[in-house]
């Protein structure tokens, strides 16, 4: 319920946001800073903290060694090299023997350094070899790299060094295709060329003794024409084309108050879909190549699709089968259909009272010649991958289960019948946002966790895949790079770890991890809390939230890095927060479902509940003085902030945002 107290909203969409300005939520400091919420207090900030916040980027860089190392694998990864940041601003290049994690230095820098002074005609730094596109061949014998001025190549082994031409790049192939099948018009036996005139499907013949050209199609028409992004089958028998429908046009107007080219207000305006509007959708189409002729389909599993994804098709040429999304996200099919009669049989068919989340949490892949499809789908209340059996539609089995998320998969193997997948909330005891590999076979057996470390993992797989480099951390620890095994995960070697004392030294502080229970008094609710570098424990500080809630994604920071967004708010004298309240995603069905036809919530219960826990053991959090600030989604949540909590948050800085959903989501 509203409060009937006085709030204040600010609207700064129309203010130039150059990367690290303050300048969107100045009127958000004022407002908290001054009387409109009904008390005394001197501005916000002094000049001195207002000039250590615009420089904090320059304080704070280069002081932490070695936080983002990018590896190089060599051959089939055998080795790796990479770049390693040493203190007074040098570095060397070190190779990595895979196998045992050995390290030695990839060239001796002092004997190319002596090379390179004698071709340029100038000293170079051995400790400064900046060594641009560097590329190490298998057998270690050729190092080519890129130094101004040009190219050149070095052979450690002779101390040879030679200018080289750069190397021709390969030529660009157009219309190429991600899925091994062929779009680009011409069919797998070189006979048929597909192209579309006046909005309808030709062929042409190619070659001599292929008959004349055809005619596929002629209902085309200017709203609901064929494109020539046809898929052919293996055998060139058929195809499948896609008959577009435009989408209806809708103007969306706005006034430019500052033409460049007259003195008076100019009226503009732009297309833009809004809800209930007729939007652009494609239909597949068969068609016998030999007969010349259309095979029907029915659309009665396809009314009316937000888009219908193509899967390719099978092996045998027999069906092709395709994804279908229905408009409103709560019908998800895959479909197949049979080649010569028609005929759909539905591999697929979920329905979901609220929402698929198409955008983030879809994956599907064709197995050949098993004849399965991988899944995923939360119809458990967790996003996990399921096998499926395209010939009954049946589901075999649950490949991964659990109370965890899938985050997303990295490679499937169908000879070893494995699949190697990103998980969140997979380790007890840890962050569910944190992010480990897995594997586990497709039959749902040998499940095992790859990655170790509690924080969160990105990992660089070998081309062989018989190892990785796995890069892990917090917000308050700071990069660690391990080599590990492929198989097993077992590490091999720990390459590098950052450390971030020379930050500390400076005052910086890493963001405090907090957890609270939620509106429920059950479910955990995570965020962090950043804190001025001159932090005094015995001030009461104001509240700042940063928020962004929009439902496709969780947002609280999980990676370590030197300067997160809004520190240079904190260092105004603020103490800022961010939290990923319900409705957002990663984590279950059930939490993200708050957010289904109720955005206006965005999660404020649990942000307001977290917030009271977090305050009542750091006396330091004003709550009397709380704003909060965010663009574009974040900028419809920070004005419902105060419009709905008003009793909680005093003022709002709004940039950009959509706020009325009635209008606007479709």
């Amino acid at each position: 319920m509203a409060s009937s107290r006085r709030v204040r909203i600010s609207e700064v969409s129309w203010w130039p946001r150059p990367r690290g300005s303050l300048r969107p939520v100045l009127p958000l400091i004022l407002l908290l800073a001054g009387a409109a919420v009904g008390f005394q207090a001197a501005g916000q900030g002094t000049a001195a903290d207002y000039e250590r916040a615009k420089g904090l980027d320059s304080l704070t860089r280069d002081k932490v060694l070695n936080t983002r190392v990018k590896v190089h694998w060599v051959g089939e990864g055998e080795r790796l090299w990479y770049r390693r940041e040493l203190p007074g601003g040098t570095w060397e290049h070190l190779l990595v023997e895979s196998g045992s994690g050995e390290r030695r230095p990839l060239v001796d820098p002092k004997v190319l350094a002596e090379a390179l002074a004698k071709a340029v005609g100038h000293a170079v730094d051995p400790g400064r070899l900046d060594l641009r596109d560097l590329e190490v061949s298998a057998s270690l014998e050729r190092l080519e790299f890129r130094l101004d001025p040009g190219r050149w190549r070095f052979e450690p082994r002779s101390g040879t060094l030679s200018r080289i031409d750069p190397p021709t790049p390969a030529p660009k192939r157009e219309g190429a295709e991600g899925d091994g099948q062929r779009r680009e018009g011409r069919s797998p036996d070189g006979r048929w060329q597909a192209s579309v005139r006046d909005h309808n499907l030709h062929l042409q013949a190619l070659g001599q003794g292929h008959g004349p050209d055809r005619v596929l199609s002629r209902e085309g028409n200017i709203d609901d024409g064929y494109s020539a992004d046809v898929v052919w089958s293996p055998d060139s028998r058929r195809l499948i084309a896609w008959r577009h429908m435009r989408p209806q046009e809708h103007k969306v107007y706005y006034v430019e108050s500052s033409p460049a080219d007259q003195l008076q207000p100019k009226l503009e305006s732009i297309d833009y879909l809004k809800p209930g509007d007729r939007i652009p959708q494609r239909k597949p189409h068969l068609f016998d190549v030999e007969k010349g002729v259309e095979i029907p389909l029915s659309d009665a599993l396809f009314p009316n699709p937000w888009e219908m994804e193509p899967l390719g098709w099978e092996a045998d040429s027999g069906r092709f089968l395709v994804v279908y999304n229905q408009r409103g996200h709560q019908v998800m099919r895959v479909l197949a259909i049979d080649g010569k009669t028609g005929s759909i049989m539905p591999v697929v068919d979920e329905a979901c009272p609220t929402f698929f989340d198409y955008a983030f949490k879809q994956y599907h892949e064709l197995l050949e010649p098993s004849q399965e499809l991988i899944w995923m789908s939360e119809r458990s209340g967790w996003n996990h991958l399921y096998l499926c059996d395209t010939r009954t539609g049946r589901v075999k089995n649950p490949i991964t289960q659990g109370e965890w998320v899938v985050r997303g998969v990295d490679h499937v193997d169908p000879v070893s019948r494995r699949v190697w997948f990103r998980a969140g909330g997979v380790r007890p005891g840890q962050d569910p946002y944190f992010v480990h590999l897995c594997r586990v076979n497709l039959d749902g057996t040998g499940f095992a966790i790859l990655t170790e470390g509690d924080g969160t993992h990105t990992v660089d797989w070998s081309p062989g895949r018989k190892c990785f480099v796995d890069t892990w951390s917090r917000v308050d620890r700071p990069p660690v790079v391990e080599l590990r095994e492929g198989e097993t995960g077992r590490l091999i070697a720990k390459l590098e770890e950052a450390d971030d004392a020379p930050l500390r030294r400076l005052g910086w502080r890493p963001p405090e991890v907090f957890v609270a229970k939620g509106r429920d008094g059950v479910t955990d609710i995570h965020g962090v809390i950043h804190r001025p570098m001159g932090f005094d424990p015995a001030r009461r500080y104001p509240v700042i939230e940063q928020i962004y809630a929009g439902p496709q994604d969780s947002y609280v920071p999980k990676e370590w890095r030197r300067l997160h967004r809004g520190q240079e708010m904190a260092e105004l004298g603020f103490i800022l927060v961010q939290v990923d309240g319900m409705g957002t995603s990663n984590r279950s069905k059930k939490f993200h479902d708050v957010c289904w036809k109720n955005l206006g919530d965005a999660g404020f219960p649990d942000r307001i509940a977290w917030m009271k826990a977090a305050a009542a053991t750091r006396p330091w959090m004003d709550l009397s003085r709380v704003g909060i600030y965010g663009g574009s989604a974040g900028g419809q949540n920070a004005m419902r902030a105060v419009i709905a909590h008003g009793d909680f948050y005093k003022a709002a800085a709004a940039d950009c945002g959509c706020h009325d959903n009635r209008m606007d989501k479709i």
